[in-house]
């Protein structure tokens, strides 16, 4: 047995054209899945799309805000009238639109980023499973933050929501268990993405933040990438309802 082998799966990545997201659709596709490309950018999608195809890989392109359920259920119906199956589905598509206290949050903001990051989530996981659970397999791998697992005066919706995706995850693996499905998260710290630039981009910031990581550098994406491998193969059959961090170390990091 091949434990990291994908060779004869499905896997649906979303906001897969850039960060995290292309190097997840990347690796999955490099360990021998055929892979679905997916963000709110037609033209993302299908630049991404070509670029895996000419490196030897089955990949197809199919546009779709996770905002939206319509769009949702299209990508998944796509998929499985072209694959006929869906094995893999990672969520990690999220948007942060709002940095700042929450008391100054208006109720607009906070339903958009709950529909987009939490519910849309559970949308495509009721798509998803119960053709998952026909075949007795299945893994559904969340990205979430380690944003989700302590406070933050500035980021705090964001958290918000990434705390309940790690809830997703475990709720998820207890309703699907039985059937052959695992659900599970990943939380990332501070990786270089244009996504989380904000919090890199100011030398002093980003001083500080180094401080913390037990590494000592910036996470890159292959670092998270790795990960959904494994959660998505045969090396991560036993593993499920769990939320795996990949910060460098920095939320084990003593008080200084």
């Amino acid at each position: 047995m091949k434990l990291f082998s994908l060779a004869g799966k499905v896997a649906i990545v979303t906001g897969s054209t850039r960060g995290i997201g292309r190097a997840i659709v990347e690796q999955l596709a490099l360990a021998g899945a055929k892979v679905v490309v997916s963000s709110r950018k037609t033209e993302a999608c299908e630049t991404t799309r070509s670029e895996l195809v000419a490196a030897g890989h089955e990949a197809i392109a199919v546009p779709c805000n996770v905002g939206y359920k319509d769009q949702c259920e299209t990508l998944v119906r796509t998929t499985l009238q072209t694959w006929g199956r869906v094995d893999v589905l990672v969520l990690n598509a999220a948007i942060n639109p709002y940095f700042g206290p929450m008391q100054d949050m208006g109720d607009e903001v906070f339903d958009k980023m709950i529909g987009t990051n939490v519910k849309a989530q559970l949308w495509l996981c009721k798509l998803v499973c119960p053709q998952m659970a026909e075949r007795g397999e299945g893994s559904i791998i969340i990205i979430s933050s380690i944003a989700g697992l302590r406070g933050n005066s500035k980021q705090g919706m964001y958290g918000l929501c990434k705390a309940a995706d790690i809830q997703l995850a475990r709720n998820l693996a207890l309703e699907w268990g039985d059937k052959g499905i695992r659900a599970n998260a990943i939380s990332p710290g501070l990786v270089r993405t244009d996504f989380a630039k904000v919090l890199y981009e100011d030398p002093e910031r980003l001083k500080r933040r180094l401080s913390a990581i037990a590494l000592g550098r910036l996470g890159e994406p292959n670092d998270i990438a790795g990960l959904a491998v494994c959660l998505a193969s045969d090396a991560g059959r036993y593993i499920t309802g769990q939320n795996l961090v990949a910060d460098g170390g920095e939320t084990i990091r003593e008080n200084l």
